[in-house]
């Protein structure tokens, strides 16, 4: 549904979602129109082996029926005429900051979301013109001096934005308000959500739960249960409902982050777990040192072909726990991977930080008598790292299937415990942001 929308609300934000379309292959046409205009071109990583994995295809490839994840063998006996490329990646980067700049130039407030997506919050934008005037200006800027397409969704918050941009493709501009989600999507499939991948959609139905209005008003209780905090973040994103901020870059340092390189394509879930409890102990700990408290969990995956998504939830008290972290993690990881799939790369990134003193938390009766104990042991476990190194204490979870335990090494005082799964899986090139 496209609607217009001529002034700024009175109250509350306005974000756009802009998502360059077919982006890598709208590079290559935009470099090289006589070899690639209008034609079926895709691009994929072993181009001579033919063993490799579609990427991104254009759109006339796809008017043909080739997706992006088939295999390059399948794509070519579907479409013999389909012209191969190898990727370019600092071709794209350039296109991407290009593009990235234009945006910047009708607000400070952008987000980068991945090399060909970002988020631009235009609330306080209003010397440019009404939301939609800005949105055609940087579509047209963006089409004529990189002649490269893009939609744009228009809407009071990031989650409707995202699903605004993806309404009309190519090249399209479409406008969400809150009061348009039950007319829209409240007919569709759960997966039809931004965020809600099958795996998630499965869980959902089973729970006798077919549509995203019987999301909307679904029982919190039976889906705190079944999804723990996604529970509540399921519900709230059927009525549209997000308060997530546009971060912008220049307060990407008010983030701590920390991702993996696999060594390996890992594919099974507990694997990736311990990944997870690693990462979200490495974080926790640079969070304490610090003295800051996060609201938000951010997950980073990326996937063999170098697609990389994120996903965060904001969680209703802030936090320096480690379980808290590895938790929610794993917990966003499983909403929206299907297992099995293949992945290279996990982080994890806390956003929104207070410093501890002056955060305000909010507990529960059952928390409230929790918290001095997990304090205690934070400190323990701290000034233990402090004296031996960040390795003197691990959790059992790093090494086997019990992540609850706190393990010390007796071999040789000051040393630490190797973790048994390294041997087979050693992480490498770890990346702190």
């Amino acid at each position: 549904m496209v609607t217009t929308q001529h002034h700024y609300p009175k109250q509350g934000r306005v974000i756009l979602h802009i998502d360059m379309n077919a982006f890598y292959c709208s590079v290559h046409e935009a470099v090289e129109p006589d070899l690639y205009k209008g034609k079926p071109i895709a691009v994929a990583g072993s181009v001579e082996l033919r063993k490799g994995i579609i990427v991104t295809s254009s759109y006339a490839a796809r008017a043909v029926g080739i997706k992006t994840g088939m295999q390059v063998r399948q794509a070519m006996k579907l479409c013999p005429d389909l012209i191969l490329i190898r990727p370019d990646f600092e071709l794209y980067r350039s296109f991407s900051r290009r593009f990235m700049q234009i945006a910047y130039s009708y607000s400070p407030m952008v987000e980068s979301m991945s090399i060909d997506e970002c988020f631009v919050d235009i609330t306080g934008s209003k010397q440019f013109g009404t939301p939609l005037e800005i949105a055609n200006n940087i579509q047209q800027k963006i089409m004529k001096e990189l002649m490269l397409p893009c939609s744009i969704g228009v809407a009071p918050n990031k989650l409707l934005a995202k699903m605004g941009s993806d309404m009309k493709k190519p090249n399209g501009i479409s406008v969400l308000r809150l009061r348009d989600v039950p007319t829209v999507f409240w007919d569709k499939p759960c997966n039809y959500l931004y965020g809600i991948g099958k795996k998630t959609a499965d869980k959902l139905t089973r729970l006798g739960i077919h549509t995203l209005g019987q999301l909307a008003v679904g029982d919190e209780l039976l889906l705190s249960k079944h999804f723990g905090i996604l529970g509540a973040h399921l519900k709230r994103s059927a009525n549209g409902i997000d308060h997530s901020l546009v971060n912008p870059e220049q307060e990407q340092s008010k983030s701590i982050g920390h991702t993996t390189t696999l060594p390996q394509d890992f594919t099974d879930t507990k694997e990736i777990h311990r990944v997870f409890l690693n990462l979200a102990d490495q974080v926790a700990r640079r969070l304490r040192k610090q003295e800051l408290m996060a609201s938000t969990i951010q997950i980073t995956i990326r996937d063999p072909e170098m697609r990389t998504i994120t996903r965060s939830i904001t969680l209703p008290t802030p936090t320096e726990h480690m379980d808290d972290i590895y938790r929610t993690s794993c917990q966003l990881f499983d909403h929206e991977w299907e297992e099995g799939n293949p992945v290279r790369l996990l982080g994890i990134t806390l956003q929104n930080l207070t410093v501890k003193e002056e955060t305000f938390v909010q507990l529960d009766l059952f928390d409230y008598e929790k918290q001095p104990k997990r304090e205690n042991l934070n400190r323990i476990m701290d000034g233990l790292r402090d004296k031996f190194g960040e390795n003197a204490i691990l959790t059992a979870g790093m090494m086997g299937d019990n992540p609850s335990a706190m393990i010390r090494n007796h071999k040789t005082r000051g040393t630490s415990l190797q973790m048994d799964h390294l041997r087979n899986n050693p992480l490498h090139k770890e990346e702190e942001k």
